[in-house]
C-alpha cells in the first residue's frame, strides 16, 4: 500500500482517480487549491487505485491522505 497525502492545508479542487484506476509514477492524481493556488497531487509511484478518501471541495490539512494505491 502507498498513501499520496497532501502537501498542505487547502480545498480539494479536483479529483483526477477512481477507485480501480491505474495510475503512473508521476501522474496528477489530486489538485488542491490554497491561497490562490493550484497545487497538483503527483503520484510518486505506479499502481492500482484502492481508496479515495476525498472528494471536490473537502478542505483537507497538510499530511491527510487523499488517495491509497497498492
Amino acid at each position: 500500500m502507498h498513501e499520496l497525502k497532501a502537501m498542505m492545508a487547502g480545498s480539494v479542487w479536483e479529483v483526477y482517480v477512481k477507485v480501480g484506476d491505474k495510475v503512473e509514477e508521476g501522474q496528477d492524481v489530486v489538485i488542491l487549491e490554497s491561497m490562490k493556488m493550484e497545487i497538483p497531487i503527483v503520484s510518486d509511484v505506479s499502481g492500482t487505485v484502492k481508496e479515495v478518501r476525498v472528494s471536490k471541495d473537502d478542505f483537507v490539512n497538510e499530511d491527510d491522505v487523499l488517495v491509497v494505491l497498492e
